[in-house]
């Protein structure tokens, strides 16, 4: 269990973490919002189960399925396909190449790379094992090597 004042400095450093995470699912900013606000207010009310070894991905896992809610909520359809007809891949940067992935793929490439998260913590986070983990991030940065335009050695 943590006590209040540690729950609250936890979440708040962990507030830009989990409104990265929520862009990154969502798209908007405004959805990304509700659903930061929407995952604190969450786990406040659920604190007393939080472990502090465990604390980052039990909330990152509470925004994730909020950003879940509000998907099913608006009934919204995010492309996985940016790419204008006539643009080839290798045309676009690392961020409309991220995009690009599906959400599956880009959330745990987000969590590793930009959030520092380990593989454990991003499992923990989705819901997932670690080897489906390690298998979504081949394959994530499979994708961004190929969308790139960079030799990819296949194992």
């Amino acid at each position: 269990m943590i006590a209040d004042a540690v729950f609250s400095a936890q979440a708040e450093a962990m507030i830009p973490v989990l409104h990265r995470v929520c862009m990154s699912i969502l798209h908007q900013r405004a959805d990304a919002q509700d659903a930061v606000q929407s995952a604190l207010l969450k786990a406040w009310e659920k604190r007393g189960s939080a472990k502090p070894e465990s604390f980052r991905p039990w909330l990152t896992r509470i925004a994730i399925n909020e950003c879940r809610n509000i998907q099913r909520r608006r009934m919204r359809v995010v492309p996985t396909d940016s790419f204008d007809e006539g643009e080839q891949p290798q045309d676009i940067g690392l961020a409309e190449a991220m995009d690009a992935l599906p959400e599956k793929l880009r959330t745990p490439l987000l969590l590793k790379y930009m959030e520092g998260f380990t593989e454990r913590e991003i499992g923990a986070s989705l819901g997932v094992p670690l080897t489906t983990v390690k298998s979504r991030l081949f394959r994530a940065r499979r994708a961004l090597a190929q969308a790139l335009g960079e030799e990819v050695e296949l194992r």
